[in-house]
């Protein structure tokens, strides 16, 4: 079920806020908080993301069909939302060779690994309930992991967190832990009882663990009292209207249910399905592109942050926080989808991966294998865009990564992402400012400087630096639009009849915010002398 492989040599890793480093939790927020009113989300300016995405319609079925004959996948289904839309949805090939069965947008596929962030939503749940901490130790509620032998003396316990994120010390359990699916949760426990072998203490590196995350769905049935299974259908899949998810197979109407298969000797050999169990946290569920759609979509609904009322399973900002890397590793020899170099930095949060690039484009992604089944998906927050597929080929992308990267980012380029409007404050400092750096009237200095303004360079310097920066540029034609960083921070340009001045300020935390930086230098126009 592995979806991230073992990255390049010459990574960093980082560490953000792991319970193993700080012992300050978010896991007892209080009952309400006092709201500014102030902030403005970001928004979508000229919005065409649906009509830019169905333009490529045609491209991305073609993809798919050409892809799936050359590598004998015998069905593929997909689908791309916007928001809460799900703009196309299609499939090509077959569900069931033996009675060569079509597969359609409702036909059903074990999407494996994918299964990962229910369980992570459903521990983060329980923890917004405060029913558990993400710092617990996880021999408070699995005693059974009291006698465990770890690697050295300085290892720390392992606790929730290291679980979600995969950092407990137990080994890659890929495919030993495709086989697992349908064990009991006695084999699990006496996988415990006999003792583990760790491959690196706790919290010290990123390894994929199944295993990890079939203890978390022990958890899950302790604490709530009845089967992870049972809680997550009921607490994250019915709220989101997934009525045609499921755990075991025989559940699912046979006329939907994918046969799964791999490609040996130059044949398509069925593979077993195996039965749901105590590894089912880990890859267990059964769901058709309909369906994911809207699990995709809840995710994207997390941004940006805003003040409207919470509707989901969890919190919007528990969203945000399983979108959020823990251990980062950097990608230094990336290339972009046009083959040009770009680094990328990615990590594992609460089970999901997330990247960011050169372009300074984020994604969240988890895929998904086992044997007989092969699925991804990947969504970006901030243009509010999901793509996911399945396919019945044991441990096979479900798409042509090089390829469908170069049309997916193609487009996505095309697309403007949310934009971060320009707060009251922020906005009132702007012209402020530009009166100041013309005049420095004493009463603007007073009203807007910082105490620490002209202790960290003299009124003297700073006002002859920034009068030089004027001479060069010449008489000023106009004022341009403010690029607000966030509400207290942002820059602008003044156009100049010799070129532009480049002005970059940030505010202060106080109630009343004032300027506390300042940089203002002179871009000269290339045809100037």
């Amino acid at each position: 079920m592995k979806i991230i492989n073992k990255l390049v040599l010459g990574i960093v890793l980082i560490s953000l806020g792991s319970c193993n480093q700080q012992q300050e939790t978010k896991e007892a927020p209080l009952a309400s908080i006092l709201v500014s009113g102030s902030y403005k989300p970001a928004v979508f300016e000229n919005d065409k993301r649906i009509e830019k995405i169905k333009e490529i319609t045609p491209e991305i079925h073609e993809l798919f069909t050409k892809y799936r004959k050359k590598k004998n996948i015998p069905g593929i289904v997909y689908g791309i939302v916007v928001d809460d839309e799900l703009v196309i949805a299609s499939a090509t090939g077959l569900i069931n060779l033996e009675n060569e069965k079509t597969a359609t947008i409702k036909s059903e596929f074990r999407i494996a690994s994918m299964t990962k962030s229910f369980t992570a939503m459903a521990i983060l749940k329980l923890r917004d309930e405060g029913k558990l901490s993400l710092c617990d130790p996880v021999y408070k509620y699995i005693p059974e992991m009291s006698e465990l032998k770890y690697l050295t003396n300085d290892a720390s316990v392992i606790d929730i967190e290291d679980l979600l994120t995969m950092t407990a010390g137990f080994p890659e359990d890929n495919p030993w832990g495709d086989r697992q699916l349908e064990e009991s949760d006695q084999m699990l426990m006496d996988l415990l009882k006999k003792g583990v072998s760790f491959s690196n203490p706790t919290a010290y590196d990123f390894e994929y663990s199944n295993t990890s995350y079939a203890l978390l769905g022990n958890i899950i049935s302790r604490i709530s009292g009845k089967p992870f299974q049972e809680y997550i259908s009921e607490n994250i899949l019915l709220p989101l209207k997934m009525e045609h998810t499921y755990w075991e197979y025989d559940s699912v109407p046979k006329n939907q249910l994918v046969n799964g298969y791999r490609w040996e000797n130059g044949q398509w050999k069925l593979e077993p399905i195996l039965h749901d169990g105590v590894y089912g946290a880990v890859g267990g569920l059964i769901t058709n592109i309909e369906d994911f759609s809207k699990y995709v979509s809840f995710h994207l609904s997390a941004w940006p942050p805003r003040s409207d009322s919470d509707v989901g399973p969890i919190k919007r900002s528990s969203l945000r926080e399983m979108q959020t890397p823990q251990f980062s590793k950097l990608h230094a020899n990336a290339t972009y989808f046009n083959g040009e170099p770009c680094a990328k930095i990615s990590g594992y949060g609460y089970g999901l991966s997330t990247t960011s690039n050169c372009k300074e484009l984020k994604w969240v992604s988890h895929g998904g294998a086992l044997p007989g089944f092969g699925s991804f998906y990947l969504f970006f927050p901030e243009y509010g865009v999901g793509v996911m597929a399945f396919c019945n080929l044991t441990y096979t992308y479900p798409w042509p990564n090089k390829e469908f990267g170069k049309l997916l980012f193609k487009t996505i380029d095309k697309i403007e992402p949310r934009h971060l409007p320009i707060s009251t404050i922020l906005n009132d400092r702007k012209d402020q400012v530009v009166e100041l750096i013309q005049n420095w009237d004493s009463d603007i200095e007073k009203k807007i400087l910082a105490e620490n303004f002209y202790l960290d360079k003299s009124r003297k310097n700073r006002t002859a630096e920034i009068q030089e920066v004027l001479d060069k540029a010449g008489t000023i034609i106009n004022i341009q639009e403010l690029k607000p960083i966030n509400q207290l921070r942002g820059s602008f340009k003044i156009k100049a009849e010799n070129g532009f001045i480049d002005v970059f300020f940030t505010l202060t935390p106080e109630k009343y915010p004032k300027v506390q930086k300042l940089d203002v230098s002179f871009q000269q126009n290339e045809t100037s002398n």
